[in-house]
């Protein structure tokens, strides 16, 4: 048995919540007498979220038009930061129990476990099934539109068992969100749970009560469901479970239907996330319904993907800006994100943990409040998928051989969610290069936290300046870099 396995033992702490605003902030924050810890992960290097520098704060002039810099300015805090996490699907379930309990044991404290592990904060699951199950299935018979028929026997099995040992080794608290792929056949328009389709107008109401009634099971398991989103990708017909809502048909839903059984059922304070698609459309889509007040009242906010370059479009990050200014009462959630097209000779393949790394800079830089990677795990087929719809996940297992496999992606969803925890504050983050990405945020137990990318085939020299303030140093070619002080 081989295990791929290298972790760090590197604290961090719990913090208050603030809300999300764009404003100056009322927290001092100084670099004086303060060390910056500098924690490496590089290509073609054995450093994996590595800690490779101690640096003090020093005095230094105005920077040079020659210099390389990222600039910090904590007076300016934006979004507050809920947390970053993976989806718990079925396919994730079944081949972690293929594991042994060692590795079972290895794999949790890998994702949940803050001071050894990368510390994970959040969590998505399906409602039912999607492509990533063995098969489709429902809660209910078909044809029982009165649920009489509701069960969640089939999760009993795999997938609760380890959402509830996710939140046990998250230390008790795991926040969950869950997403239909489809309504059961018979309430679509093509009877059919795969190849899009639409919900007919009759089963509205029963559809919106099946939400309920799965945030119910769940709950009496003693597993707490944060919220929903209202459809997994509703404007993409897919040879998997899917179901297509126009932005008007979602909205329509959403204050006619779920919004006020979610109220009746006793469950109007669970969160309701709109869209769940890509950063494409998503502008339409919270303009039609947040600007509909009836609408709005129940949307907490609105979730995206970043597929859209299936369809032409690449990294839309500005209509993550336009939708973050234009409604500032509403949050902007990443609820999905995966490599496509497995192949296990490219598990260590650098540019798949680039594409993460590009992605949450820009999405946080942008008003993202929290980031969703899709299957936690998968095997060394790249599924379980009952479509064939195989990917990549930042952990797979080879289960005839018992091995974990921890890909550059995983250390890269790392360099965040470890060092920046629930409740932090976005601060202005930039550099002076495109060469180099940059983000940052403040904890709230006052360290910083600044993240820095850099892409390019060669190592950088910068520096980060705090007002008059500066440390320097370098950043090896294609590698990212937590830096806390």
């Amino acid at each position: 048995m081989k295990i791929q396995f290298g972790l760090l033992a590197l604290s961090l702490l719990v913090f208050s919540c603030k809300p999300m605003a764009q404003k100056t902030s009322t927290q001092t924050f100084s670099v004086d007498n303060k060390t910056a810890t500098v924690y490496t992960t590089a290509s073609n290097t054995d450093l994996r979220l590595t800690k490779t520098a101690s640096l003090e704060f020093k005095d230094n002039k105005q920077p040079l038009e020659t210099e390389v810099a990222v600039f910090v300015n904590p007076k300016k805090t934006f979004q507050s930061f809920w947390g970053i996490g993976g989806a718990i699907t079925d396919a994730s379930s079944e081949t972690f129990a293929k594991l042994s309990a060692e590795n079972q044991a290895k794999f949790l404290k890998a994702y949940y476990d803050k001071n050894e592990g990368i510390g994970y904060t959040l969590a998505r699951t399906t409602i039912h099934s999607a492509d990533f199950s063995s098969g489709s299935y429902t809660y209910i018979d078909e044809g029982d539109k009165e649920l009489n028929t509701f069960s969640i026997n089939h999760d009993r099995e795999f997938r609760i068992p380890l959402i509830k040992k996710a939140i046990e080794a998250a230390g008790g608290k795991l926040p969950l969100y869950a997403s239909p792929w489809s309504p059961p056949a018979f309430m679509k328009d093509n009877k059919n749970m795969l190849r899009g389709g639409k919900l007919l107008p009759e089963f509205r109401d029963s559809w919106a009560l099946y939400y309920t009634k799965f945030i119910k099971a769940y709950e009496a398991e003693g597993i707490p469901i944060w919220g929903i989103t209202i459809q997994n990708e509703p404007m993409a017909t897919q040879r998997w479970e899917s179901s297509i809502y126009t932005a008007e048909e979602e909205r329509d839903f959403l204050k006619n239907h779920l919004g006020p059984m979610m109220r009746r059922e006793g469950l109007g304070d669970k969160k309701i996330v709109v869209w769940d698609h890509n950063r494409d459309l998503i502008a339409r889509r919270a303009s039609v319904i947040f600007n509909d007040p009836e609408a709005a009242q129940y949307a907490w906010g609105i979730g995206f993907h970043w597929y859209e370059n299936w369809t032409g479009g690449e990294n839309m990050y500005s209509n993550l800006r336009n939708v973050y200014e234009s409604y500032p009462d509403k949050k902007l959630l990443f609820t999905e994100g995966c490599v496509e097209s497995f192949n296990p000779e490219r598990y260590q393949f650098w540019p798949n943990a680039e594409r993460y790394g590009r992605s949450m800079i820009n999405d946080f830089q942008n008003g993202t409040v929290g980031w969703t990677d899709w299957n936690i795990l998968l095997d060394e087929t790249g599924g379980p998928n009952h479509v064939g719809n195989f990917c990549f996940a930042p952990i797979h297992a080879d289960t005839r051989t018992d091995e974990l496999i921890l890909t550059p992606t995983y250390y890269y969803i790392g360099h965040f969610s470890k060092f920046i925890r629930p409740d932090a504050k976005r601060v202005s983050t930039v550099s002076s290069r495109s060469a180099l990405l940059s983000t940052g945020f403040l904890n709230a137990d006052g360290t910083m936290a600044t993240v820095v990318m850099n892409q390019t085939d060669n190592a950088i020299t910068y520096k980060i300046y705090i007002e008059l303030k500066a440390i320097e140093l370098t950043i090896p070619a294609h590698a990212i870099q937590t830096i806390v002080y």
